[in-house]
């Protein structure tokens, strides 16, 4: 394509730039105005190579500039660039994680646990906060992190050692799993994480929570519901109430949230409550949901074409399970939906067998997800008959 300008361009829909080859063609051309039509400018000529080296220096200039222009757009920077821009909207990058898991304590009323250690049966131990005290009712809940960084589980009631003996201290258990830790933040889930950022001064309340609640450190997945009828909902939600259900974060941090933007007089729903005290001293008893884990497991039954290995098998187990576990929470699990990352599309593999049956936990029917319940699945819980 003939240009006009080796320099890159801006526009109303962005910056754009030639490409190499579009480069060299205008610089020959000038080139040739200057000495001549029959001057040699072939790849193997001294003149020709020069040219090629100054195209080459004005493509990495351009390709610098454009990447300097877009990363000031949070959809377009990436790497520290975006970690950067995306502090406009009060977030950062999240770092690696520990595991985080609610444990239920009881002892003696008044009993303070100072740096407290739990355990779970696997032998990881958990780091209560620095100073517990248990209450009137002789039982608190409280969010444990692991000290192991990383993807750490642990299944509701495992965590049951008391680590740190501590007078007074009678029992520990974990009614709920653990949500698990994650990797740095990748670029894609930061730029997902700055649009729903974006809500937090949002004209609709419940925006305005989810959002504050979703940029927390930690938290993985969320959902929120409002029932502002005069009537319990279908979900058991109370009259003019609110209630969210979060995978993840301090649970403390996360009734912080919610009691800083939620509206005077509205009441919260959930199983997890924490107090939070307003400035005025007055504490406000906090209720949101950790989602409860329902384990999903799938048979298919396929016929080996050609190229079919075993190693296919662990790919199908592996692409079915990372999809159900990608769902959100209250999202049901559709049986039509599974065949696709069952017969791994877009992949060349896919074509190595063909799928003749598929059941979701025995029945084939779609498996239904309350509102405050997670679909889960791990590679094994996907059974492969092959014939």
């Amino acid at each position: 394509m003939a240009i006009t300008t080796t320099a890159p361009t801006i526009d109303p829909t962005g910056i754009t730039a030639p490409v190499f080859a579009d480069i060299l063609s205008f610089l020959q051309a000038q080139y040739r105005a200057i000495y001549g039509a029959d001057i040699v400018l072939s790849a193997d000529s001294q003149d020709g190579q020069f040219l090629a080296i100054i195209a080459s220096a004005i493509n990495d200039a351009n390709a610098t500039a454009i990447a300097i222009y877009n990363a000031f757009s949070p959809s377009t920077a990436q790497g520290a660039s975006l970690s950067s821009v995306v502090k406009i909207n009060g977030i950062a990058r999240a770092i690696a994680t520990f595991s985080t898991v609610d444990v239920l304590i009881t002892g003696v009323a008044g009993t303070t646990v100072v740096n407290g250690v739990v355990q779970d049966t696997a032998g990881f131990k958990w780091n209560l906060p620095a100073s517990v005290v248990i209450p009137v009712g002789g039982q608190l809940t409280v969010t444990a992190t692991c000290q192991s960084i990383g993807d750490i589980t642990a299944l509701a009631g495992t965590v049951t050692k008391i680590a740190t003996p501590t007078l007074h201290w009678q029992t520990v258990t974990n009614p709920s799993a653990a949500a698990e830790g994650a990797p740095v933040e990748s670029d894609a889930a930061l730029r997902i994480r700055q649009t729903k950022s974006t809500a937090i001064p949002s004209l609709t309340v419940l925006d305005g929570i989810i959002g504050a609640v979703a940029s927390l450190t930690g938290v993985t997945r969320y959902r929120g519901y409002e029932n502002d009828t005069a009537a319990t909902d279908a979900n058991g939600i109370p009259s003019h109430s609110i209630s969210l259900v979060v995978e993840g974060g301090d649970a403390v941090a996360i009734a912080n949230a919610i009691a800083a933007k939620k509206t005077p007089g509205a009441g919260t729903y959930g199983t997890t409550t924490e107090t939070v005290i307003d400035v005025y001293g007055i504490p406000h008893p906090i209720h949101f949901f950790r989602p409860s884990n329902v384990p999903i497991t799938v048979e298919i039954s396929l016929t080996a074409l050609t190229g079919y290995i075993s190693a296919i098998g662990v790919e199908i187990q592996k692409a079915v399970s990372d999809y159900i576990n990608a769902l959100a929470i209250g999202q049901k699990v559709m049986l039509t939906r599974i065949y696709v990352p069952a017969n791994l599309s877009g992949s060349p593999d896919g074509a190595t067998f063909e799928i003749t049956a598929l059941t979701l936990n025995g029945s084939g029917s779609d498996i239904a997800i309350a509102f405050n319940e997670v679909a889960t699945c791990v590679p094994s819980d996907v059974t492969l008959t092959v014939t």
